[in-house]
């Protein structure tokens, strides 16, 4: 698919532009070690699961949250059992996530120089969610913020956030591609206000991003990311 007149390209930034996920999975799977006294590793994944799940509403998308979450699973599951000692080691591992390297995925540096360079560009534009200070950071360690002509952090990336940002960049949702590794949070809002999207899977997808693999019309899902190039077209 070759796709042109586009007049911006949104791009999701953890697990598209960098790893984030792989070193959430390491806490986790830390944790779910420590949990062996009391239950399986399977349960421990759903306990967690279940965990984040319920205070979504309330602490949305993050490291923050992420921490609450695992602090509150590893004391619930342990029935208050689980020593200081260990549940500060979580913690602090919880406080490392804060600060790890955001280096670009493979392609990613180079595709970008490309697309600021071509002539006649489209808007290259960051539309992420997650806590505003936390993505504010892991964009500034990715050394990416130069390529970015707006930079839209948002706590929820639905249908109502998709048009808001159409309407702020003053064009159609039909004159967007959004680029992503979630089918849930990226590419289904973004066609259902009609824009075009690009699906790049990520090795690794959060339990709450889970989504039902499907095809549309405007959808073109790639492997690497490079191969954007052949797809916008000025």
């Amino acid at each position: 698919m070759i796709i042109r007149n586009i007049k911006a390209v949104a791009f999701d930034a953890d697990d598209t532009l960098w790893d984030c996920q792989g070193h959430f999975e390491v806490v986790m799977q830390h944790l779910y070690d420590e949990l062996i006294p009391w239950v399986d590793r399977e349960t421990a994944a759903l306990e967690l699961f279940a965990t984040e799940r319920k205070n979504m509403p309330l602490l949305g998308y993050g490291v923050k949250a992420f921490t609450l979450s695992m602090m509150e699973t590893a004391m619930r599951v342990s029935h208050h059992e689980m020593p200081a000692a260990t549940l500060n080691k979580i913690l602090n591992e919880c406080y490392g996530l804060l600060q790890f390297p955001c280096t670009p995925l493979p392609e990613v540096m180079e595709t970008l120089t490309t697309l600021k360079e071509q002539p006649s560009r489209p808007q290259l534009i960051l539309f992420t969610k997650g806590e505003l200070l936390d993505q504010e950071h892991k964009l500034e360690r990715s050394g990416l913020q130069h390529f970015f002509d707006h930079i839209e952090i948002t706590s929820n990336k639905g249908e109502r956030e998709f048009r808001t940002l159409c309407e702020k960049l003053d064009i159609k949702p039909e004159e967007m591609i959004m680029v992503g590794n979630s089918l849930k949070s990226d590419i289904a809002p973004a066609l259902a206000i009609g824009s075009y999207a690009v699906y790049i899977p990520f090795h690794v997808t959060w339990q709450l991003e889970h989504h039902d693999h499907f095809e549309h019309k405007r959808m073109v899902e790639i492997a690497h990311f490079g191969e954007l190039l052949e797809i916008i077209r000025s």
